[in-house]
């Protein structure tokens, strides 16, 4: 695994880490697949009942890394999560669609799958891309400083790659977090039954390993059936192919913009996206 995430094992529990502290826990490339090289490590551990992922330093996760001095969009990786070609020989479209389909929305439902447990260990910001890492997980546990927001239509693009939203939120408050952009608390968020626990964030880590040790006392099996029994009746409740039919459309964004304005991102950097 490359320094960009940690791993700790205790006890049944797996603990994975981002470690780009200084940047908000920006996910490069670097990040995603080390990110799935340590939850392969904690699939292949027998002694592993649940996975605990969390963000080193103030913030889960800032989101993708659009403009760090590290950003690698272009460094090609040998795992893949889906079978298409490489992207870094591509171009235009081309190029954006292969990368975005192998380490955005393949990771995540390659994550999704996974037959242990998952917990989201939340504190400060978790936007955008740090949401669909928190999705991916079966259950959140957030500190009461956190807040969510995907704030990618001001970039006109309609919600991040893993477009879990409508089942995440709820259709109704999916169109508030969309439409405005704006940010929402850990308390919302545990009112729409997105987040299962809100704690000071002195007790974050304790709560979530509390929940991890309960989680970890059932049956292993049990809890790989239980978990895709839920995936699947998502699945069946349109989430598989809702993603399917709204990548295209983020990638529609992505084209209009390189059209109109030259950058796919429509000009916007990570300060801009501050303001």
């Amino acid at each position: 695994m490359a320094d960009e995430v940690l791993y700790e094992r205790r006890g049944v529990v797996a603990v994975v880490t981002m470690n780009r502290p200084r940047y908000r826990n920006a996910q490069n490339s670097a990040m995603t697949y080390a990110l799935d090289l340590a939850f392969t490590r904690a699939v292949d551990d027998r002694a592993v009942r649940v996975i605990v992922l969390a963000g080193a330093g103030e913030h889960f996760s800032a989101g993708h890394d659009i403009g760090t001095p590290e950003r690698d969009a272009d460094t090609s990786f040998p795992r893949r999560a889906a079978l298409w070609w490489d992207h870094t020989d591509r171009s235009g479209a081309d190029r954006r669609y292969a990368r975005e389909i192998e380490v955005y929305l393949g990771m995540c439902r390659r994550w999704r799958e996974i037959p242990k447990p998952m917990i989201a260990m939340v504190q400060g910001a978790c936007i955008a891309g740090g949401l669909m890492l928190a999705w991916v997980c079966d259950l959140i546990v957030a500190s009461d400083d956190a807040f969510f927001a995907d704030p990618v239509l001001r970039m006109g693009i309609p919600g991040v790659e893993y477009f879990a939203h409508p089942w995440a939120l709820g259709p109704r408050f999916a169109r508030e977090i969309l439409f405005t952009g704006d940010r929402f608390s850990a308390r919302r968020a545990y009112e729409i039954g997105m987040v299962h626990r809100v704690v000071p964030r002195d007790d974050l880590d304790a709560a979530a390993m509390t929940l991890a040790g309960r989680v970890a006392e059932m049956p292993p099996f049990g809890l790989a059936l239980a978990k895709r029994a839920l995936n699947q009746c998502e699945d069946l409740m349109g989430m598989r192919a809702g993603m399917d039919a709204v990548f295209g459309l983020h990638h529609v964004a992505h084209a209009h913009n390189a059209e109109v304005t030259g950058d796919p991102l429509a000009g916007l950097d990570p300060k801009a996206m501050k303001e």
